[in-house]
């Protein structure tokens, strides 16, 4: 398979190197995923769109997706009594596209908003914010790590498309009805010369794994689970929500991701977890080949996203579909206005199935739309949000 061997032999040496001559799967997803030299999002190998890419995301198919959410950060920007600067700080950008198409919109329909935002990219791969910069250059956009933003010193909205899905995940899995972590080891195969990469299980690495079950009202000794049962913990998720809370003075959380709700995401049947590899838009579930060259993720847990939330002052707005998000944001009428523009059938015939795309409930349109709130006084609060305002 395609692995890349300096990003094997990096893992396997992190492996000879720990006492028990083994890693847990967040280590090695994380090392797969973002090691600074060998990293798939880190290295040229990361390719995201249709023609050569390994997969796309909604900012891929039409810009309808980033304008309707530009206009929901409108409407917060006026329920927050329109401050200035409003900060729009999202993270994890991709190609840059999703940032174009909601600059571009408020620029052309609302400059007194464009005026008063100040868009800011927490990007962790160097190879995207080089795309990013270079697509963005005509735009006042600010890059950083969520870090080096102070705490309480954004009155704005944080928000993500498909990223929380690409932190690393804890595995664990059912042995005789006891819970046990999924570690990563070396073995050398007898025929072949190359390193390969083999699970063993063991004792939890942190008694925080437990502790997330049973915070969630997750009981694994209830009969219906089996033995041989396996799911991932996304504690990763967890520690970057609470940074998000402290950095956020008043305004919002928007989360966009594919995921369930913890009873669906832990259901018995599930019994072998979300984990998916993808590699030129085909996905699988070996994260232990195409090393490197492959995108790996796992579903979003939103039950859990809300209760860390909760520890820390955000409040829960709206849990709703990406489809019934965008078309109470006005997506329906742009599909209809398809029927009255005067462009060649094959485009108009192409933009409608973008739409359709975007609202298909077995694909994007089935994505988690997770909004939460912090600092808001009870007026502001009162105010629904067009996303989750469906029309009657």
């Amino acid at each position: 398979m395609d692995s890349n061997p300096a990003l094997c032999a990096a893992i396997a040496n992190h492996i000879t190197t720990t006492p028990q001559q083994r890693i847990t799967f967040a280590q090695f997803m994380d090392m797969a995923l973002y090691h600074p030299e060998y990293g798939y999002y880190s290295s040229d190998a990361l390719k995201i769109g249709f023609k050569g890419g390994d997969f796309f995301t909604s900012p891929n198919l039409c810009s309808d997706f980033g304008e309707l959410l530009a206009e929901q950060f409108l409407q917060m920007w006026e329920i927050l009594g329109k401050p200035v600067p409003f900060s729009l700080v999202e993270m994890g950008a991709g190609q840059g596209l999703l940032a174009l198409h909601i600059l571009k919109y408020h620029q052309l329909h609302y400059p007194d908003f464009f005026t008063a935002l100040e868009y800011i990219i927490v990007e962790k791969s160097p190879t995207l914010r080089q795309e990013q910069q270079q697509r963005l250059q005509d735009f006042p956009v600010r890059w950083c790590n969520l870090e080096e933003i102070p705490p309480n010193a954004i009155a704005g909205c944080f928000f993500s498309n498909e990223l929380v899905d690409a932190f690393p995940v804890h595995q664990f899995i059912l042995e005789t009805g006891e819970l046990r972590e999924i570690f990563v080891t070396t073995d050398k195969n007898e025929k072949e010369t190359c390193l390969s990469f083999v699970e063993v299980t063991g004792e939890p690495s942190t008694p925080q794994l437990a502790e997330h079950l049973d915070s969630l009202g997750i009981d694994l000794t209830q009969s219906a689970y089996p033995d041989g049962y396996r799911s991932e913990i996304n504690l990763a998720a967890l520690d970057w929500l609470s940074i998000v809370a402290d950095r956020l003075q008043r305004g919002y959380v928007l989360t966009i991701d594919y995921g369930y709700p913890a009873s669906r995401y832990y259901n018995p049947r599930r019994s072998q977890g979300t984990l998916q590899c993808y590699y030129q838009h085909r996905f699988h579930d070996n994260p232990y080949i195409n090393i490197g060259r492959q995108d790996i993720t796992a579903h979003v847990d939103f039950t859990a996203l809300e209760r860390r939330g909760e520890k820390c002052n955000l409040k829960n707005v709206g849990f709703i579909q990406q489809g019934l998000f965008l078309m109470a944001l006005g997506l329906g009428d742009r599909i209809a206005a398809l029927s009255y523009q005067k462009q060649p059938l094959s485009q108009l015939l192409q933009q409608r199935d973008a739409l359709h795309q975007l609202l298909d409930p077995t694909g994007l349109g089935g994505f988690g739309v997770l909004i939460q709130s912090k600092g808001l006084d009870k007026t502001e609060i009162s105010q629904p949000l067009k996303g989750l305002t469906l029309p009657e």
